[in-house]
């Protein structure tokens, strides 16, 4: 594969040495972590940050500060997560990225925001991680361009456009398709975030999607936690025809953790739960699971190995300076076998140097690249707000009188 081999096939100590030396030098950043939203539901009041104690080994999850430390994580992208279907999603929205603030503010030893790209080996000199807020999913903007730039001045640096439902300007790539793509609002969205500076991340959006961002970004994009449709049919992966397209762009594909993601066993044996309406999260989900099992045997299982094949078949399609790792740990039951927190990242990079990546391939896919996206982005926005003014208005204004509101 072009650009990632160069050493011998070596033994899994030593591949596990050399990974955890390589984590010392260059910054492994995870590009999605769904722990705000852990957090949200399994305290009361909801939120409460303090009461959570990450600073305790959490064994019933897969986050907490300890095992961050052991995993060697430099930068962590948590996300503002929100369901597509929540009340007062606006609210909701607000109330996960302060839940996000107050980690970093109840923290402050382990933890750095990171405002700008910069910011990233600010927090590697001080010895802490560096914490960049996201936001997943724009239902919470209720069909209005200005909370984009709420959010920013809070800190979001990137923003997932979806997630598992079509909303009114944007298809999800687990739902009805009611758009063909983007409306105009959803181009306007699009077009805020490049001047804002704001990563665009298409996780969790339709193919067509998928396209019409790469039509109208000015900037790269990311598929922050997904991996690849040709390996695994799952409709939350990217097709081989984006893929192909992402180098042009100058983007990233950030291959994720996800059991039906990985394996097409996995994903055959869901898709009657996801048929039912089964998100794939949650505590009804886990009791479909439960029954399915019951009935059809247990779901096949993923393991690390999954992932590195994933992350080869982009890599051998694309090159490996388009790759990124985004692993959705979101507190699930259900991790792949070899990764099962977040004190695992070096056990995958040991993986690849087992089947012969070299440094530089390896310093690309755990952080480098990611940061390359990062300052560009910020770079096109910087050049935007020189010249554009802020796009205002509501879904109205940009779809039509009859657009939802």
């Amino acid at each position: 594969m072009a650009g990632t081999k160069g050493k011998a096939a070596i033994g899994k100590a030593a591949a596990l040495a050399q990974a955890k030396a390589l984590l010392t030098k260059a910054p492994l950043i995870d590009g999605h972590n769904d722990l705000p939203w852990v957090i949200r539901q399994q305290t009361g009041p909801q939120g409460d940050v303090v009461g959570y104690g990450l600073h305790k080994l959490h064994n019933d999850g897969d986050t907490d500060i300890p095992r961050l430390r052991k995993g060697l994580v430099a930068g962590q992208v948590f996300a503002a997560f929100i369901p597509s279907e929540i009340e007062h999603p606006g609210r909701a929205t607000l109330e996960q990225l302060d839940l996000i603030k107050r980690i970093g503010e109840t923290h402050p030893e382990t933890f750095m925001p990171v405002l700008r790209a910069a910011d990233m080996a600010k927090a590697r000199k001080s010895g802490r991680i560096g914490m960049i807020m996201s936001v997943e999913g724009g239902v919470g903007l209720e069909n209005s361009l200005s909370p984009l730039r709420v959010w920013h001045a809070m800190g979001a640096r990137l923003m997932t456009l979806c997630h598992n439902g079509t909303l009114d300007w944007c298809d999800s790539a687990t739902d009805t398709a009611r758009h063909d793509g983007l409306t105009a609002f959803g181009r306007a969205v699009v077009g805020e975030l490049n001047r804002l500076g704001m990563i665009i991340d298409c996780a969790h959006v339709s193919a067509k999607v998928m396209h019409d961002v790469l039509d109208a970004s000015t900037a790269p994009i990311v598929f922050s936690h997904s991996n690849a449709r040709a390996l695994c049919p799952h409709p939350r992966n990217v097709p081989d025809d984006v893929i192909d397209r992402v180098p042009a762009n100058g983007g990233l594909i950030m291959a994720t953790f996800i059991p039906a993601f990985l394996n097409p066993a996995i994903d055959a044996w869901q898709r009657p739960l996801r048929e039912q309406g089964g998100q794939g999260y949650g505590p009804e989900w886990n009791a479909m699971v439960a029954a399915h099992s019951a009935s059809h045997g247990p779901c096949p299982k993923a393991t690390l190995g999954d992932v590195a094949t994933h992350i080869e078949y982009i890599a051998g399609r694309i090159g490996p300076q388009h790759l990124g790792i985004g692993s959705d740990f979101y507190g699930g039951p259900v991790t792949p076998e070899g990764v099962e927190d977040v004190s695992r990242f070096p056990f995958l990079v040991a993986e690849l140097i087992r089947r012969g990546w070299s440094d530089a391939a390896l310093i690309g896919l755990i952080g480098g690249n990611f940061m390359r996206v990062f300052k560009a982005v910020e770079g096109e926005g910087a050049r935007l707000r020189l010249t554009t003014a802020p796009l205002i208005g509501t879904i109205r204004d940009y779809d039509g009188a009859g657009a939802a509101y």
